[in-house]
C-alpha cells in the first residue's frame, strides 16, 4: 500500500503536483490544505481537508506532506509553511515526474518537485523546496541551491550557482559558471551572462555589465 501524502496549496501549481506525483505512484493525495473558506471543496477529485491552523493535527495522523503552493517572485509563504511542517515532524519527500530527466550522479533535495520535461543533468545539486519546472534545464555541474523556482523552459548552464530563493523566469538562460545572488528575480525570456549580487531584480538582458 502507498503512503498517503498531504499537499499545502491549493491553486494552479498543486493541479500540476498532482499530476507528477499521480504519474510517479509513489504515494496516495490524502487530501490537501488552502484558505479555511474553501474547506471541504475538492480540486480534481481530491478534497481540501484543512487549512493552515489545522497543520499539527495532520501531522499527528499523516507522515509525508509535499507544499503544492507556487512560487511567482516571492518564495516567503513555501519558505514559512516549509519549516513550519518540518518543525512538527512532517517528512517532505522529493518527487520526481517519470517524464523528466534526473541524471544518476545529481542529488535533489528534500520537498523539491522535478517537471516533466524537465532535464536534471550529472554533477548538480538542487537544495531543499525547489521547483524545477516543465522543460527547464540543469547543466552539469550547477548548483540549485533550496527555495528556488527555475520556471518552464529556463536554463541554468554548466556550473552556474543559483542561491537560494532566488526565481528564474520562462526561458530565461544563465551563462556558465557564474552566480546568481540569493533572493533574486529573474524575468522571462532573458540573458544572463554575468554574475549578480544577492537581491537583485533583472528585467532586461544583461550581455556586457553587471547589474545591481
Amino acid at each position: 500500500m502507498k503512503p498517503n501524502i498531504i499537499l499545502i496549496g491549493g491553486g494552479g501549481h498543486c493541479v500540476s503536483c498532482i499530476d507528477v506525483i499521480e504519474e510517479e505512484q509513489k504515494y496516495s493525495i490524502a487530501g490537501i490544505v488552502d484558505l479555511p473558506e474553501k474547506l471541504g471543496k475538492k480540486i480534481n477529485t481530491y478534497e481540501i481537508v484543512g487549512s493552515d491552523a489545522d497543520l499539527p493535527s495532520l501531522v499527528k495522523v499523516n507522515q509525508y506532506f509535499f507544499i503544492s503552493l507556487g512560487q511567482i517572485k516571492s518564495p516567503e509563504r513555501r519558505v514559512m509553511l516549509f519549516e513550519k511542517v518540518k518543525k512538527l515532524g512532517a517528512k517532505l519527500p522529493a518527487i520526481i515526474s517519470p517524464k523528466a530527466y534526473v541524471s544518476k550522479r545529481a542529488n535533489i533535495g528534500e520537498g523539491t518537485i522535478i517537471m516533466p520535461g524537465a532535464i536534471v543533468n550529472a554533477s548538480t545539486e538542487v537544495g531543499k523546496n525547489c521547483i524545477i519546472n516543465t522543460s527547464s534545464l540543469i547543466e552539469h555541474n550547477a548548483i540549485v541551491e533550496d527555495h528556488c523556482h527555475i520556471s518552464t523552459g529556463a536554463i541554468i548552464n554548466g556550473g552556474t550557482i543559483v542561491r537560494t530563493k532566488t526565481f528564474v523566469g520562462s526561458n530565461s538562460v544563465t551563462k556558465e559558471n557564474i552566480e546568481i545572488g540569493c533572493n533574486s528575480i529573474i524575468a522571462c525570456g532573458l540573458r544572463i551572462m554575468n554574475n549578480l549580487p544577492e537581491n537583485s531584480i533583472i528585467k532586461r538582458n544583461l550581455e556586457n555589465s553587471r547589474s545591481t
